[in-house]
């Protein structure tokens, strides 16, 4: 007698999951990189177009990782080329996402620096108008304006 062997019957259509997933994958890096290249122009990350299709993309593929690694999706892919395509389009999208990241932080300083430039610019110029030093002192002479008028 030979003992049991704990055999999972692997379902026909994890090969479907697989090529499903690697659609997603390739939409998101699609997106990703088209946001990098709008990245690299210079433009600030709030005015992206694609921020609501990378996020839309981004929680589909979460949402696929979770059942993964919950169990609730078995992602046994028997196609070994199917396998190794997956992993291909896992790892372009590691490299996207960890260029993506690089240039989201540049423009994250780039705004940042842009703030403090226009905050800089507001300061000399209340600075100038105020006859009010930064110790709290007048710095131009008190003049007095007044009339002759007699009641």
């Amino acid at each position: 007698m030979t003992p049991e062997r704990n055999i999972k019957i692997i379902p026909a259509g994890n090969d479907e999951r697989a090529r499903s997933l690697i659609a997603l994958i390739d939409n998101l890096i699609a997106i990703v990189n088209e946001e990098n290249v709008e990245l690299a122009k210079g433009l600030p990350a709030s005015r992206l177009k694609q921020v609501d299709e990378k996020h839309r993309l981004a929680t589909l593929f979460e949402q696929c990782v979770a059942e993964a690694v919950g169990k609730t999706a078995n992602l046994n892919v028997q196609d070994r080329v199917l396998r190794e395509q997956l992993m291909d389009r896992i790892l372009k999208l590691r490299m996207a996402m960890d260029e993506n990241v690089m240039r989201l932080r540049a423009a994250i300083d780039a705004s940042n620096r842009r703030i403090e430039a226009i905050m800089q610019a507001i300061r000399e110029q209340i600075a100038n108008v105020s006859p009010y030093g930064a110790g709290g002192r007048r710095v131009t002479p008190a003049m007095s304006y007044g009339t002759n008028v007699r009641a």
